[in-house]
């Protein structure tokens, strides 16, 4: 599996989410770049999200968010340690 720019563009998304509060929830606008917006409905299509533009977290997504600002986290120590 590789990392196309639609699953780039997801992750992108799930590391908006606020992970410490489950009533923030995120609203893509449809002035927002296609690919958040395209990105947006594939989470709610897989399950992710309550919302086709964003909304809350599902249980689902939040275990995806939590890996993918893990994720983040654990790249970003990386290259300010090289």
């Amino acid at each position: 599996m590789s990392y196309t720019p639609e699953l780039v563009a997801e992750l992108e998304i799930l590391a908006l989410f606020n992970l410490g509060s489950t009533h923030e929830g995120l609203k893509v606008h449809h002035v927002a770049a296609p690919t958040a917006i395209a990105a947006a409905q594939r989470l709610f299509d897989k399950g992710l999200t309550t919302q086709v533009d964003g909304g809350y977290l599902t249980s689902l997504g939040i275990e995806a968010a939590e890996h993918a600002q893990s994720l983040l986290t654990i790249l970003d120590l990386k290259k300010e340690a090289a």
